[in-house]
């Protein structure tokens, strides 16, 4: 039987309460790390970690959206105070957006940036002292979208490409505490029940699920962070199509954007 990596090891995963992040938790728990989760929704919260305990995962929980600088401080210190350490940070938060530039509200890019550059910024600030003693690691979950801007996600491109670099200044300068930052950019996913992102006029809309065996399960974006965990990888990006598209850009972009012109009609039900 294969040693489990993680043993005694402290994994805050934020954005664990469904979807990619609870498969995460799920993956670094059953490799002995201890859970921190964290989300929105309280119920979603207790119920993933209820699921943990079952399944012999010690884990704990903090409600409160890390996009605000108070809650992702907050979140930090509820995880040293119960096990006085970390070791491993997974930023998993984000949401997408739908429309057309000409079409945004305002409200619309505020929000995708906020949550998916400021929700994974807070965190981080805050965790690096602890993370320095440890010389822990970092996992930031992105998207192909941060490749190449995609017609109708602008904003979400956009905050993804932020991300990006910001992960390439904090390798660089966390270097010399040998702290590991990674980066995994996600291709398209299986869509949870009732998953939401941001239409063009600021409300909620429910995403439609996505066809089974065009997708990626939450399980296989979960097991390609634990290899960039295990490997001490910097970046990894998930299927042929996503790694020819990052090869493609960089040679030559405007070959891509001409793809992307003739399959316009492929983007109205992309997310991460």
């Amino acid at each position: 039987m294969e040693k489990k990596r993680f043993i005694n090891k402290v994994a805050i995963v934020t954005g664990s309460s469904r979807g990619i992040g609870r498969a995460i938790a799920f993956a670094l728990g059953k490799e002995g790390a201890k859970i921190v989760l964290n989300g929105r929704d309280e119920d979603r919260l207790k119920e993933v970690q209820n699921e943990l305990l079952s399944s012999g995962i010690e884990s704990i929980y903090y409600q409160g959206d890390v996009a605000e600088a108070q809650n992702a401080a907050a979140l930090v210190a509820f995880a040293i105070e119960k096990f006085e350490q970390i070791d491993i940070l997974i930023n998993n938060v984000g949401i997408s957006s739908r429309g057309n530039i000409a079409a945004l509200n305002p409200s619309v890019i505020e929000q995708v940036f906020k949550s998916n550059v400021f929700g994974t910024m807070h965190p981080t600030h805050y965790a690096l002292p602890f993370l320095r003693k440890t010389k822990g690691q970092i996992i930031f979950i992105s998207s192909l979208a941060a490749i190449h801007g995609l017609p109708g996600l602008a904003p979400y491109s956009a905050s993804k490409m932020a991300l990006t670099s910001f992960v390439e200044s904090l390798r660089i300068e966390e270097k010399k505490y040998q702290i590991h930052v990674g980066l995994l950019q996600v291709a398209m996913t299986e869509i949870v029940h009732n998953k939401e992102v941001v239409s063009a006029d600021g409300s909620m809309q429910i995403l439609v699920k996505r066809q089974k065996g065009k997708v990626l399960t939450m399980e296989a974006v979960a097991k390609d962070c634990l290899t960039l965990l295990k490997q001490k990888r910097f970046k990894k990006t998930q299927t042929l199509i996503g790694k020819l598209n990052g090869m493609l850009n960089g040679l030559s972009p405007l070959i891509v954007e001409k793809i992307l012109n003739a399959n316009l009609h492929k983007f109205e039900d992309q997310s991460k």
